[in-house]
């Protein structure tokens, strides 16, 4: 994966909208399954032209998320450390971390926790549970071992840091290189008990 190329699609994105219009839903994931074919921002217009205005906004944001998150697999799975999962379709494992498997997902600072990004920082786990609590009910919803990316931009416009596939990268190596299995935080949730940790990008 050229992540540079794919950097430079990524961006060509962010002039348009950010507006899903609606909650994402399997039903409509399935209506824009072609975006895991399209590996650039002018082949996807072109095959987004025939759908509705909202349609096309849930295409958009789809191919944006998705690309953004296999660039983030692709850059963990440069390390001698990490072992990505052969099973691409797994929905529980994206790859593991000295042998500790996680799930990876990359998440803007939600407007739903009410407490500062100065505040979630220093109360890891506080929002670690809201994450888990407050995830998406649809497709990758599960409590196992999950890796947030957590975003957050000061000019409030969080989702286009996910088109910095560059600066992701430097904060994931840091990440990787000073991996501590002891500094994961550890939630029990009753019958299930996982491990969890935040990467934070701020700009």
């Amino acid at each position: 994966m050229d992540i540079q190329r794919l950097e430079n699609e990524l961006k060509k994105r962010l002039k348009y909208p950010y507006k899903w219009g609606r909650k994402q839903s399997n039903d409509l994931d399935k209506l824009t399954d072609f975006i895991y074919q399209t590996y650039s921002l002018d082949s996807l217009l072109n095959k987004i032209k025939p759908l509705s205005p909202e349609l096309k906004n849930y295409a958009l944001n789809r191919w944006y998320n998705f690309w953004s998150a296999m660039a983030v697999e692709h850059i963990f799975a440069m390390h001698s450390k990490v072992t990505p999962n052969k099973n691409t379709y797994h929905k529980l494992i994206d790859f593991s971390i000295e042998d500790i498997p996680f799930d990876h997902k990359t998440s803007v600072f939600p407007k739903g926790f009410t407490q500062t990004f100065s505040y979630a920082k220093n109360n890891k786990e506080q929002l670690i549970r809201w994450l888990y609590k407050n995830q998406s009910q649809q497709g990758r919803k599960h409590l196992k071992n999950r890796l947030f990316i957590i975003l957050f931009n000061k000019n409030g416009e969080h989702w286009k840091l996910k088109a910095e596939i560059m600066l992701l990268k430097e904060h994931i190596d840091k990440y990787v290189k000073n991996f501590n299995k002891q500094k994961l935080t550890s939630i029990d949730f009753g019958k299930d008990k996982i491990l969890s940790d935040l990467i934070w990008i701020a700009k």
